[in-house]
């Protein structure tokens, strides 16, 4: 997850990156702020309350959409808060009467401009990533084996969706039980070994780390398609078995190598030397 703030006029809009979903999430609270134009967030916070409860009377889709997620407050800690995706906001932003409501819905379609581009083309981000990695000297072979395997892993997420998989914490779970699978680590400690933090693992792997990542996603969706696989517990199941298919063929390759698949390798920038002390 990597947290940043974006700006409504002066309005501090916290937002989240969720890398497995690549969504960005929007704090509920912090547009509705903006609307009422309330300098009071606790203002705000029960405005949002009460609306929340009308809709949620009224079955919006709205609310049913929202999420929650930790996110830092003015005093410094973190605090469970509604998160919403832009195009959830720009239905909700309907239920509030305010002068700004046109201006924000503006601002909100602006901001998930790409990202909406992005999901009625895909290969827009597909084009947008291969130029950033180009941008970080990552090599043709490279971003060609990055956008296969991102291609592979969207055909997986859109069998997931279709097949009772909503919740963004259920896609992290089976990515999960994959990656631990084929690799041997968990994503955490796969990321530890690499030194990285909010980086995206996959933009830090190897061509091998790539291939298998691929391959075990690949094998998990062929075996849910066969299985017909609906559901956690049943795709839960061939998240294992495609794991394992790569797992088998990684173990095959180390012995034939003798070099482990799974390594530190990464493309973070040097570290800069610290400056030496006088005296």
């Amino acid at each position: 997850m990597q947290l940043q703030s974006a700006f409504f006029e002066t309005h501090a809009i916290r937002r989240v990156y969720d890398e497995e979903t690549e969504t960005w999430w929007f704090s509920v609270v912090d547009i509705i702020q903006a609307l009422t134009q309330q300098p009071d967030f606790q203002t705000a916070r029960k405005y949002w309350n009460k609306l929340k409860e009308r809709l949620g009377k009224e079955g919006s889709q709205s609310v049913t959409n929202c999420h929650r997620l930790k996110l830092p407050a003015a005093d410094g800690k973190n605090y469970q808060t509604d998160v919403a995706t832009a195009e959830t906001l720009l239905r909700l932003v309907q239920s509030v009467p305010s002068p700004k409501a046109e201006p924000i819905k503006l601002w909100l379609a602006k901001v998930g401009h790409e990202r909406m581009q992005e999901m009625a083309d895909p290969a827009l981000s597909l084009e947008r990533a291969r130029e950033t990695w180009q941008k970080h000297g990552r090599s043709e072979k490279w971003i060609q084996q990055r956008m296969t395997g991102q291609e592979t892993r969207n055909k997986l997420t859109d069998y997931w969706a279709s097949h009772e998989i909503t919740k963004k914490e259920e896609f992290a779970i089976l990515t999960s039980i994959i990656h631990q699978e084929w690799s041997g680590v968990s994503v955490k400690t796969h990321k530890a070994m690499k030194g990285l933090q909010d980086q995206n693992l996959r933009d830090h792997m190897s061509e091998a780390e790539l291939i298998f990542t691929a391959l075990a996603e690949l094998s998990t969706r062929q075996i849910a398609e066969t299985d017909e696989a609906t559901g956690m517990t049943e795709n839960k199941g061939a998240a294992k078995k495609g794991g394992t298919i790569a797992k088998q063929a990684r173990k095959a390759l180390e012995a034939k190598t003798g070099k482990a698949v799974v390594s530190g390798e990464n493309f973070l920038p040097p570290a800069k030397p610290r400056p030496k002390k006088k005296g």
